[in-house]
């Protein structure tokens, strides 16, 4: 006996999509990243946003996040820090400094590690209260009831991050062919301006949206 409902599943996958490719925090942040460090280091963000999204999935899926959003002020705190942090990288790369700006001289490095990435992008996908209650309000209808749950939920959740990392992917080239026609002098700040406002958009989405 099959475990799924493959009608379901197909009616979610551009379901889905559509709102995947909507831009938001992490669509925001992927192209501020793939303006000023490129799509291969904005890997490691990614993958940090995909484990929190999936995260973020399977908890509304059984509940968690009710309880959550019945009890936000911890996750309030949280959300409010994450999103202090990254306005206040968005305002280094909005002045070309720090780790995260594109450097006016090609040959000057960036030292932002893996670790700062994948943590940001984490950051970013838990803490966004509108994702948790997306999830709370779109998975259920495309689980069948009559079915075991846990084969459902693992398909969902993997269609859902091949879904999301195609948008970010998206975003980030776009990013990176932004940057690509703006290399130098003025125009290097002028990135750096551009993804620095974007950076503090999310963190002031992050926070107060």
């Amino acid at each position: 006996m099959l475990s799924l409902n493959f009608q379901l599943l197909s009616a979610f996958i551009p379901t889905f999509f559509v709102v995947s490719i909507t831009p938001g925090m992490c669509m925001t942040l992927a192209l501020s990243l793939g303006i000023t460090i490129g799509v291969r280091r904005a890997m490691w963000m990614m993958a940090g946003e995909l484990l929190g999204v999936a995260l973020v999935a399977a908890a509304a899926a059984v509940g968690v996040a009710a309880f959550m959003l019945n009890y936000p002020t911890a996750f309030t705190l949280f959300k409010y820090a994450g999103g202090a942090y990254l306005a206040w990288l968005g305002l280094q790369m909005w002045r070309s400094r720090g780790n995260m700006a594109m450097p006016e001289n090609a040959t000057a490095p960036r030292n932002i590690s893996r670790l700062q990435l994948a943590t940001q992008g984490f950051v970013t996908a838990i803490a966004n209260p509108k994702g948790w209650a997306f999830f709370i309000a779109l998975l259920p209808p495309f689980i069948d009831s009559d079915l075991p749950v846990a084969p459902q939920l693992t398909a969902l959740i993997l269609i859902i991050l091949a879904l999301e990392f195609l948008s970010l992917q998206l975003y980030a080239h776009g990013g990176r062919k932004l940057s690509e026609a703006m290399r130098d002098g003025a125009g290097v700040r002028t990135l750096n301006r551009v993804a620095g406002s974007l950076m503090i958009l999310v963190g002031a989405w992050l926070a107060f949206g």
